[in-house]
């Protein structure tokens, strides 16, 4: 009897626990749904149409080199000439390096005998006031603005104090407008932070050329200096997405030194890319659709050095619907 008993309470105590478990799976499941909805980020807070901005899943991809021996050479400052195998998975340029010409200081590229090529800046407050509707007479057909940058110490999201300025003025001269954000993230947390602010200063104007992740090594004490390589990876994907559920057209920029040895060019190889490379012609092997070509450049209405760049396809496309209007 005594047993039967025993039993019978081990029984009840085991139903009893049981129930319990499942009221907390039931309660775990439900906060991680309240959770859910509450850390979602509205995209245009001041907007009439509700948006949700999305965070990018970060996955990681198998890669391969090519196994006929193709190799890329580039020159070292210690080693001299030195080559890398080329990707197979990652697109190569098809530019014609026949058809790039040269005239007035800027950069063309002939297809069939016809220009094909615009020409464009790209500017911040360091330009000072700048004359758009001189730069537009001058021959200029885009610009791209800085909206901000992270400080490279302690990492502040900072607004350029010339970026009102520049965007209205270049679009108010009918030159068409794209936007960069010169980044210091080091986890894609701070990358989507980055693309927020971009995202928000952009949402009362008509952008027809690309939004551009610029993640720059300083060498200078700066908080990015020894970010990993799939840290940096895990930061474009992460600002570029975010950047593309808003309605713009992605891009990345970089030099040609980094792009090789600290990009990891087959996760981004479905955006966009902005090559920097001041040279004759450009030598990186991979597509691009803009070649920052000097940084020595000189235009009519801004004063001092300025960035010159040539776009190979010009950005005519789909526009980000705007709710309000330049004036």
């Amino acid at each position: 009897m005594a047993d039967n008993k025993r039993r019978i309470r081990f029984k009840s105590i085991a139903l009893l626990e049981a129930v319990i478990i499942l009221i907390l799976i039931v309660l775990l499941v439900w906060a991680a749904f309240i959770r859910g909805r509450n850390e979602a980020v509205p995209a245009n807070a001041g907007s009439q149409k509700a948006e949700v901005r999305r965070r990018a899943v970060i996955e990681k991809e198998e890669t391969f080199y090519q196994l006929d021996g193709k190799k890329i050479l580039m020159n070292d400052s210690t080693y001299g000439e030195v080559f890398v195998p080329v990707y197979e998975d990652v697109p190569a340029s098809t530019i014609d390096l026949d058809e790039l010409t040269m005239r007035n200081g800027y950069a063309y590229y002939k297809e069939n005998g016809e220009v094909t090529s615009t020409t464009g800046v790209d500017v911040s407050e360091f330009q000072g006031e700048i004359d758009w509707e001189q730069v537009k007479q001058a021959g200029i057909d885009f610009a791209f603005i800085r909206v901000g940058y992270r400080t490279y110490g302690d990492g502040i999201v900072t607004y350029d104090s010339a970026f009102q300025h520049n965007i209205e003025g270049a679009l108010d001269a009918g030159i068409k407008v794209g936007a960069y954000f010169y980044s210091q993230a080091t986890t894609a947390d701070e990358a989507v932070e980055e693309a927020d602010a971009v995202i928000d200063a952009l949402a009362d104007y008509k952008i027809t050329y690309p939004v551009v992740y610029d993640w720059e090594i300083v060498h200078d004490a700066a908080r990015t200096d020894n970010v990993s390589v799939e840290a940096l990876a895990d930061c474009c994907v992460a600002f570029c997405e975010r950047v593309k559920d808003s309605g713009y057209t992605p891009m990345i920029y970089q030099n040609t030194g980094t792009a090789m040895r600290k990009l990891d060019l087959p996760r981004i190889k479905d955006y966009d890319f902005w090559l920097a490379e001041y040279a004759d012609k450009p030598s990186f092997y991979y597509d691009f659709k803009i070649w920052q070509y000097s940084n020595t450049g000189r235009v009519p209405g801004i004063k001092g050095d300025v960035d010159l760049n040539i776009c190979f396809r010009p950005y005519n496309g789909k526009v980000k619907e705007t709710t309000t209007k330049t004036d």
